[in-house]
């Protein structure tokens, strides 16, 4: 199910994505706390967490799907966004150095293609940072949040996914032990929801986030020799019959020699 950019910029405007926004950029900051001179891009719905980016790295665009949409972004000047194909993405290979997905891996058909692509256009080196919705989470089950919509994931299903498209992850994250419900008094309590989770590494966060690095080999998997057994038995001559003098082969009962 595709999400539709003006119901994601609908949320983020509302006191509940403000609250899921600064949640979730928390992480995100503190992973990547210093992008000086280098090339940051956004995959999906990830413009409310670029800003913090635009006065240090080198360049900052967001990309965006063309099943969701596109905004104007940033507010003022010349924006800096553009409407993209999930597996085919309008950069070279190598250039980008910190690429951040949000709304991106669940909505969508063919996640694997999408991470093959993220893998070419990263340098050497270079780190992802994906945020998908907890599947274990009661944010995966109201809809009422674009976090609702799509294919949630597991901390275990995220590992393989990364794995398969040479990515090693390198740490996860978790986020949104708030409910997802438009209530003052919760929205209010929310950072003390946040702290507690952590801090009591509570089951069942809304939002889980992944930062792996882009692998440059396929793994070799070392194959246990096993010892091949012998199809053919092994054949020894030998003679049947008696053999005469005259060097030819005779049976002992044969009539001319009686």
């Amino acid at each position: 199910m595709s999400l539709d950019v003006v119901d994601l910029r609908t949320f983020y405007a509302a006191p509940l994505g403000r609250v899921a926004q600064r949640a979730i950029a928390r992480i995100v900051r503190s992973w990547w706390h210093d992008t000086g001179g280098l090339a940051v891009a956004g995959l999906g719905y990830a413009i409310p967490f670029l800003e913090p980016f635009r006065d240090e790295a080198v360049r900052v665009i967001g990309l965006m799907p063309a099943e969701q949409g596109i905004v104007h972004w940033p507010a003022g000047g010349l924006s800096a966004t553009a409407l993209v194909e999930g597996g085919q993405l309008p950069l070279p290979d190598g250039s980008i150095d910190r690429l951040l997905l949000v709304h991106m891996l669940e909505p969508t058909e063919h996640p694997r293609e999408v991470l093959a692509e993220v893998w070419r256009v990263l340098t050497p080196g270079g780190r992802m940072i994906a945020v998908t919705c907890n599947r274990r989470g009661m944010w995966a089950r109201v809809d009422t949040t674009p976090f609702g919509s799509g294919q949630p994931f597991s901390k275990r299903q995220l590992q393989a996914l990364l794995r398969e498209t040479l990515f090693s992850p390198e740490r996860f994250g978790e986020a949104l032990y708030v409910p997802p419900f438009e209530r003052r008094s919760l929205l209010k309590l929310a950072p003390f929801f946040e702290r507690t989770g952590k801090r009591m590494a509570l089951p069942g966060a809304g939002v889980l986030l992944v930062e792996a690095t882009k692998q440059l080999y396929r793994p070799v998997m070392l194959r246990r020799r096993v010892p091949v057994r012998q199809a053919i038995p092994r054949l020894e001559p030998r003679l049947q019959g008696s053999f005469r003098r005259d060097n030819s082969f005779g049976d002992a009962a044969d009539p001319v020699n009686r």
